[in-house]
């Protein structure tokens, strides 16, 4: 099946007793078994739950991969991840890593032993050298958040695979309709589902997806251990919103194209980050191992009153945390997402006072552009 077809029909089968077509909530904590020791199953909502089932399998399948894994948030998954690894355990990771990613590593995870490296892991030389050998995992944002700057998934998993080195991407950005990090050879792939896959901002959640059979047995034992889990609710609103990923996907796409197209010329922005440039320096990597190119764009105004100035200035974009819904926000950065990073390591990635990151809804893109347009006339 193609994407559009996956996407709505992977994963969910009409329900047994009354032929239902929309999976349905299974609002229940525990199950009954017929006999002692004989299940169905089921046994505990923690452990199982039939809506869970039905979007990991779901998830799975638009990620290409075999074994899915839902969580109560993106972060929740990470930290599912970083379970895997034991004290002493060397991680490397993207520099330019969300704020919440780096806040767990460096000031919970690394009180347990584990001991990290941030490099940009677009540069494949840095990469090479950054290994040592108690390094177990490769951890990459691609593209980063909110830089935007893209790893090669081809030969990072070339690379990792000759040193028995685990790898993960954060598919958070792409979403599955755009990248497939497993086709590449990324042994895991994670998302914030809070974001595109969702996509209407009413839902926390995040999820896992692997190949390897080995990997998924221990990030069910960790999913089941650890309990942070999502809702049967949750999980059934977001089982509605893959059904239409691939249409938001596409829409937000061309409007992140279209305002793209009007600012590259904008004396006003200093910069303009989004992978679709021809201007990006890795516009043809990124060509060549995703289908399009998201949503987020980021905008290097000059400075921190610039950046308030212009934020406050938007109408339709509004200021938020967050990413990926069908409305467009804006985001500071420095203040919002990435407060935590330290000033010396936000600056030599160029995330700047001045840079502000916009997510990129799907409301006419004319209306859109109108807006920026408005707000750019306050600098």
């Amino acid at each position: 099946m193609k994407f559009a077809t996956k996407q709505i029909h992977a994963g969910q089968h009409p329900e047994e007793t009354t032929g239902a077509v929309i999976t349905p909530i299974f609002q229940t904590s525990t199950y009954s078994n017929e006999k002692l020791g004989e299940s169905k199953g089921y046994d505990y909502g923690r452990t199982i739950n039939p809506t869970r089932v039905a979007l990991e399998n779901n998830l799975a399948a638009l990620e290409n991969g075999k074994y899915g894994f839902c969580f109560s948030s993106g972060m929740a998954a990470i930290q599912a991840i970083i379970t895997l690894f034991k004290p002493g355990d060397h991680i490397i990771c993207t520099n330019n890593v969300y704020g919440g990613t780096y806040r767990l590593f460096e000031l919970i995870i690394k009180n347990y032993g584990l001991e990290f490296s941030y490099i940009d892991t677009s540069d494949l030389e840095e990469l090479k050298k950054s290994i040592k050998p108690n390094t177990k995992f490769i951890y990459v944002e691609t593209p980063t958040n909110p830089m935007l700057n893209i790893t090669d998934m081809k030969k990072l998993s070339e690379l990792a695979k000759s040193k028995n080195i685990l790898t993960c991407v954060d598919n958070t950005f792409m979403s599955p309709y755009f990248q497939n990090p497993l086709d590449f050879g990324i042994d895991i792939v994670n998302h914030s589902s809070t974001k595109y896959i969702n996509g209407h901002s009413d839902v926390i959640g995040g999820c896992l997806v692997t190949n390897d059979e080995k990997i998924a047995e221990r990030i069910k034992f960790l999913q089941n251990s650890i309990g942070a889990v999502p809702s049967p609710f949750d999980c059934w609103l977001i089982l509605r919103s893959t059904k239409t990923l691939a249409q938001r996907m596409k829409a937000h796409n061309e409007n992140a194209m279209a305002i793209c197209e009007v600012l590259s010329n904008e004396k006003k922005i200093q910069k303009l980050f989004y992978p679709g440039l021809e201007t990006h320096p890795q516009y043809e990597l990124a060509k060549s191992q995703m289908r399009g190119f998201g949503g987020i764009i980021s905008l290097e105004l000059g400075s921190f009153d610039r950046a308030v100035n212009f934020c406050n200035a938007l109408k339709l974009f509004q200021i938020a945390e967050s990413l990926g819904g069908v409305e467009s926000l804006v985001c500071h950065p420095v203040s919002m997402t990435h407060g935590v990073v330290p000033k010396n390591i936000r600056e030599e990635i160029g995330l700047t006072d001045g840079l502000v990151r916009l997510s990129v809804g799907i409301e006419d893109k004319d209306d859109l552009i109108e807006d920026i347009k408005n707000a750019l006339k306050v600098l």
